[in-house]
């Protein structure tokens, strides 16, 4: 800032009673003026006048958590890049003329292109009206002149801090508004059961979910595992905030961190706009990482970083960002046998098993079938505006006979089957036709009992079934990519 010899003396004068003042001014200040907690946050002050600087400093630092200083906004963009302030003091004059404020107006345009919802206060020696009105339709919060009155500058501080808080949540609740509405609920009936299998998993749910203790869900595929993370979800004390459900087994390795972790505009050819990952649309609320057996070790490694920093960096970003969830995951693997074959992280095991619950197959509840064939009944036949929701005595004991290697999903799509093409007003046996009853399509029988020659013939039929892709080969055969590809090597299919 280019000023003159009047002003000099006048702010020096200033300055100086600024520094012998300052004792007393902060016990005015608890006494009188509420701005103590108020001030809680980091603030860029800019300045071509290193006594300025040095006031502004001496001033603020006993109220704010961080104060920055630069004298001259060059480098005020790489520093955006990889920190955030919540209010930015910036002079209006510095080097090329000493009262038009044009400097200022330029800077105040670069640093809002960079961050549309930052707060910045222009601080000038020249000030009049007609500039104030000029700065605040460019984007300004707010117009100080020098020298500035203590008691006003905090005043004014405190309620551009507000404005920034208030900026940010709006921001993150569109964000989180949207990735929401792409990622929302999908329809899932009521988790039931009244065996005692089931009632020991009720048992579990109602004594973990008052707390924030991470929570693996083991079971077969089809068993709920899912509907136990949304019981689990539904009773906590974070079931006002996001439930984010994830499949991992479904997500690409080289979209992980972007789906996970989130992106900044320009990340790469796609990133079109910032975008929060599935772990900061579900702070303050609940993270369901399901088929979490599924993943790669470095990706369990990335994945273990963020929940033991409870932080993660977007990707294209310079700078992590806080989050707190509650985190509950499930798999159907046997990730103790994995961890002994070295095929998950024995650390990352530990940070997501403080409670296991273990839903048992169908096949180990069959008190439960006639109880959920009922429901999907009713559930079906309302959806298709069918009169047939209820079910003869000796079809409920062909059901309760059969062994559902498909779980309570496989029971779920049979008694819809069955209810869209029967034409009877009860269901009976013959509208249930169960997968063993069928003779699959591409059926073989062993011609020996040897394990690794049945092993080659699974894995070649799979992978015929699939057309050779290695995912979704290992999702059905329940391995992971990198045990999937061991067994290939070792049959040299």
């Amino acid at each position: 800032m280019a000023v003159t010899e009047p002003y000099i003396k006048e702010f020096n004068i200033y300055l100086f009673e600024i520094m012998t003042k300052t004792v007393r001014f902060r016990t005015l200040q608890k006494n009188n003026f509420q701005t103590m907690e108020e001030l809680k946050g980091k603030f860029l002050a800019i300045d071509d006048n290193e006594d300025i600087l040095f006031a502004l400093k001496l001033l603020l630092k006993p109220y704010v958590d961080k104060i920055t200083t630069l004298s001259s906004p060059d480098r005020v963009i790489d520093l955006l890049k990889v920190e955030s302030y919540d209010v930015i003091l910036l002079d209006m004059n510095f080097t090329k003329d000493a009262s038009s404020g044009q400097e200022g107006f330029d800077w105040l345009e670069k640093i809002l292109e960079h961050d549309p919802k930052a707060v910045v206060i222009f601080i000038t020696a020249y000030g009049d009206s007609e500039k104030a009105v000029r700065a605040i339709k460019a984007g300004a919060t707010d117009f100080i002149l020098k020298p500035w009155q203590n008691e006003k500058l905090l005043a004014t501080l405190s309620s551009a801090l507000k404005l920034r808080q208030s900026k940010v949540e709006t921001e993150t609740l569109r964000d989180n508004q949207e990735v929401m509405s792409q990622i929302s609920d999908e329809p899932f009936q009521d988790f039931i059961g009244n065996s005692p299998e089931m009632e020991e998993v009720f048992t579990t749910i109602r004594k973990v979910a008052k707390t924030d203790a991470n929570i693996l869900i083991l079971g077969e595929n089809g068993t709920g595992k899912e509907l136990v993370a949304r019981a689990i979800y539904r009773n906590s004390p974070r079931s006002n905030k996001n439930f984010v459900s994830v499949d991992l087994g479904s997500i690409a390795e080289t979209l992980f961190e972007s789906e996970l972790f989130g992106h900044v505009k320009g990340a790469f050819t796609d990133a079109k706009k910032d975008k929060p990952g599935r772990f900061e649309v579900a702070s303050s609320g609940s993270l369901f990482l399901d088929e979490i057996g599924n993943l790669s070790l470095p990706l369990q490694a990335k994945l273990l970083t963020a929940i033991e920093r409870r932080e993660v960096t977007r990707v294209g970003a310079n700078k992590p960002t806080s989050v707190d969830v509650r985190l509950i995951c499930a798999t159907n693997n046997d990730v103790y046998d994995m961890v002994d074959k070295e095929e998950f992280r024995q650390d990352l095991l530990y940070r997501i098993n403080t409670v296991e619950i273990h839903i048992p197959p169908l096949r180990e509840r069959t008190g439960d079938i006639s109880l959920l064939a009922n429901h999907f009944a009713k559930i079906y036949s309302k959806k298709y505006k069918k009169k047939n929701s209820k079910i003869s005595p000796q079809a409920h004991k062909k059901l309760n006979a059969y062994s559902w290697p498909g779980n309570v999903r496989e029971l779920q799509h049979a008694i819809e089957r069955a209810v869209i093409m029967s034409e009877n007003s009860v269901l009976d046996v013959d509208d249930f036709i169960l997968s063993q009853q069928r003779k699959a399509q591409g059926e073989f029988e062993f011609e020996n009992y040897n394990l690794d020659e049945i092993e080659r013939k699974i894995i070649n039929k799979v992978l015929k079934q699939h057309q050779g892709n290695i995912t979704k080969a290992a999702k059905e055969l329940g391995l992971t990519r990198t045990s999937l590809y061991r067994r290939l090597e070792k049959h040299e299919i």
